[in-house]
């Protein structure tokens, strides 16, 4: 599995626990894994425009 197919699946995890109503401790910690994600995401995707050409 591809680093990238490893995030996306960790993303759609935490997606999914995010739907489950945590408590706001909960919430916040869902919410700063997923911003971590998210970089990690768009500094690997191809296309993007820190990305070396």
């Amino acid at each position: 599995m591809s680093t990238i197919a490893k995030l996306l699946a960790r993303k759609q995890a935490l997606m999914e626990r995010l739907e489950s109503d945590p408590g706001p401790n909960e919430r916040e910690e869902i919410e700063r894994l997923l911003a971590q994600v998210d970089t990690a995401l768009s500094l690997l995707q191809p296309g993007d425009a820190a990305a070396p050409s």
